[in-house]
């Protein structure tokens, strides 16, 4: 399919069709340069899917009992590919864990220990604290209010004297 359009991507027309989005400098063609690389390593593509298409064939149609004989000859191996070279294993171990155990400690120690101790927590408690302080204030006995509006002019009077 790449022959289609080999003057428009390479050849001629290649200034035309890519514009900006490729630089290419001058004295150095890139573009022209892979065009004409040694025949093996443009039918090396084509070859490798023409072998796997070859050997899925026979794999699955010509001798369907061969992949699990494979699979049990090969076991080590297999059971390395199949986990995908354990890379999601090893990702987890190196990247995910650790970033795990560090998230939890800023968030034990950080959020709670700190933040929410000093912030919204913090401040409910002192808010509950002085509440209760106040409703024990709080008696409804107009005697109780009367008296303490005395005390606050005995105060004022006071300090006013002073």
């Amino acid at each position: 399919a790449g022959f289609l359009g080999v003057s428009a991507f390479a050849g001629e027309g290649m200034t035309q069709f890519w514009g900006e989005s490729i630089k290419v400098l001058d004295g150095h063609q890139s573009i022209e340069a892979a065009h004409h690389v040694p025949f093996w390593v443009k039918a090396l593509p084509i070859g490798a899917g023409v072998l796997g298409l070859a050997v899925s064939w026979v794999a699955y149609m010509a001798i369907p009992d061969l992949p699990g004989r494979a699979a049990r000859a090969l076991r080590p191996i297999y059971l390395f590919i199949y986990n995908k070279w354990y890379f999601d294993e090893l990702y987890d171990r190196i990247f995910t864990q650790p970033a795990l155990v560090f998230g939890r400690m800023l968030w034990r120690g950080g959020d709670m220990g700190t933040i929410d101790r000093f912030g919204p927590d913090g401040i409910s408690t002192v808010t509950r604290f002085v509440a209760r302080g106040a409703s024990r204030l709080q008696s409804g006995y107009v005697y109780h209010y009367a008296f303490a509006m005395l005390i606050g002019v005995v105060a004022i009077v006071s300090w006013y004297l002073v």
